[in-house]
Formats: structure tokens, sequence, C-alpha cells
């Protein structure tokens, strides 16, 4: 009896750790985890890099508006970040600490 509520305990714990992770990756909502959770290694991991990407989608943005080349790169550049943010989410959903790659590296560089 008390195991199985230990496991619920914990159960519900991860699911929270999941959901302040996967927000991590979600444009703005990068600045809640940062916010909320500072005490959370796993969480601080994923809030890092969604604050790196959240920070390079503003940049894209930015070059976006330069006639021609600008809306060419900020469509491949916001389809590229749209794809490492749903990679990102799944592997949060799985548990585990993705690298993304070179935004991972400056995330690693990155104090919070």
């Amino acid at each position: 009896m008390v195991e199985e509520q230990d496991k619920k305990v914990a159960s519900s714990k991860d699911a929270e750790n999941n959901l302040y992770s996967a927000l991590s990756y979600l444009s703005v909502f990068c600045l809640v985890p940062i916010l909320m959770k500072k005490e959370n290694e796993f969480i601080k991991f994923h809030a890092r890099q969604g604050l790196m990407l959240f920070i390079l989608e503003v940049g894209i943005w930015i070059v976006g508006v330069l006639p021609i080349f600008g809306t060419i790169i900020y469509t491949l550049g916001m389809l590229i970040c749209g794809i490492l943010s749903l990679a990102a989410i799944v592997q949060v959903l799985m548990g585990r600490k993705w690298k993304m790659p070179i935004i991972g590296d400056w995330a690693e560089n990155l104090k919070i």
C-alpha cells in the first residue's frame, strides 16, 4: 500500500518535471521553467536549451525582414527550429536529456 503511494508521488513528480521541461521548448514559454523551477537539474538543462532556441528564433525573425533572402532564411530557420522543438519535446516525454546539435553547446555555457 505504501509502495503504491510512493510510486504515485514519484510518477506525479516525473509528470510535473516533464511538463515544465516540455514547456521550455515552446517559444517564450521557456521563461516559465527558468523562473519557477531553478532547483531541478533536468528542468534547468531543458530550460537552457529552450532559451537558446528562443533567442535563435528571435534572430531568425529579425533577419526575416530582409527582402528576398530574409524570407528564405526565415522559412528554413523556423522550420528547423520547429523540428528541433518537436524532437526535444519527444525526448523530454521519454525522460531523456537530449543535447541539441550546436544549440546544446551554447546552452552549456549559459549560466542560469
